[in-house]
């Protein structure tokens, strides 16, 4: 999905071979490592022919083939999560800067590294539109609080399914925008045809939002979502409350997240396994207690850094001007 989003940017895109290894299993795992093994003369290759200054990594095991066949080159790495999994632990090792999103981040790195706090990188969009714009442009009402929901760019089995065990429960109090993922869209027309009328008016589902996510998270007064590392930037960007249901496949990352926000008022949490017993009343309650949200809009402003992008790439500059002058 990467490819289709980068080459959708208008970016030049070029594969490697490479695999995960963690988790994989143990018959899986010489097949992953021997793609690896492979990756490193295809990424030697790809850096002989575009002669970066620098290389810049942001995580995936994609990565770390390049970092080795990279590892003369000046190195920056940035790491979204605030524990960094385990290919950017490895392409850490070769990473002249390591730039991070929170200072619980400094923790994860040796301090013979420089770390750099710099903040999530959000979007330029984000925060462009009022929450007015933002649902007239969506079709949405002035007059009802808007739930998102949405569960990543491949979407959430087990998010959808407890949505719509309440979906009526829910539209009676709110209108939902519903980013069901490609994988369960086939189910949304069969969910809209056993609404009423008037709550079905209510619902606005898509498989997925390219340039009008901004407006949806924009238009929203709380979201549901997985805890992937976005949400350390956008919802303080927008200054959104959450209800953060962590993958319970991804180690220990998106937990860490969701308690990094949990702790600073800007979310609560729900456990993927309860998610369907308990989403409903979570979601009521804050839509019914405005004081207690407008608490949790302050606290995720607080953490909001709009010059992440700028920090960041400042610290690639400086490593390309240093290579600059050892070649002069």
């Amino acid at each position: 999905m990467e490819a289709d989003l980068v080459r959708r940017a208008g970016i030049p895109f070029e594969a490697i071979p490479a695999a995960g290894v963690h988790g994989v299993g143990v018959r899986a795992l010489p097949g992953s490592l021997m793609r690896l093994a492979r990756g490193i003369p295809a990424a030697r290759r790809v850096i002989a022919r575009f002669q970066p200054d620098v290389l810049f990594f942001t995580g995936g095991y994609v990565g770390v083939p390049v970092a080795v066949a990279g590892q003369r080159l000046p190195q920056a790495v940035f790491v979204p999560d605030i524990e960094p999994a385990l290919a950017l632990r490895l392409i850490s090792r070769f990473a002249d800067v390591i730039t991070v999103t929170t200072e619980e981040s400094q923790a994860y790195h040796p301090a013979s590294k420089r770390v750099v706090v710099t903040g999530y990188p959000a979007r330029p969009d984000l925060g462009a539109a009022t929450q007015q714009d933002a649902r007239r442009r969506l079709g949405l009402r002035a007059d009802l609080p808007a739930l998102l929901v949405f569960g990543g760019s491949r979407g959430a089995r087990s998010i959808n399914e407890a949505l719509w065990a309440c979906l009526p429960e829910l539209l009676g109090a709110a209108q939902v925008i519903h980013i069901t993922g490609a994988l369960d869209w086939n189910r949304v027309p069969e969910v809209r045809s056993g609404l009423q009328v008037d709550l079905s008016e209510r619902y606005h589902p898509y498989a997925y939002l390219h340039e009008e996510m901004g407006s949806a998270l924009a238009a929203a007064d709380l979201a549901v979502s997985r805890a992937g590392a976005a949400t350390l930037g956008e919802y303080p960007r927008l200054g959104l409350p959450a209800i953060l249901v962590p993958y319970p496949h991804a180690w220990r990352y998106q937990k860490v997240n969701a308690a990094y926000l949990e702790q600073r008022g800007v979310a609560i949490i729900l456990e993927d396994k309860d998610l369907k017993e308990n989403l409903a009343a979570a979601v009521l309650e804050l839509l019914e207690d405005r004081e207690r949200l407008e608490a949790m809009r302050r606290a995720a402003r607080a953490l909001d850094r709009p010059d992440a992008a700028r920090r960041i790439a400042a610290e690639i500059e400086r490593l390309a001007m240093g290579r600059e002058a050892i070649r002069g």
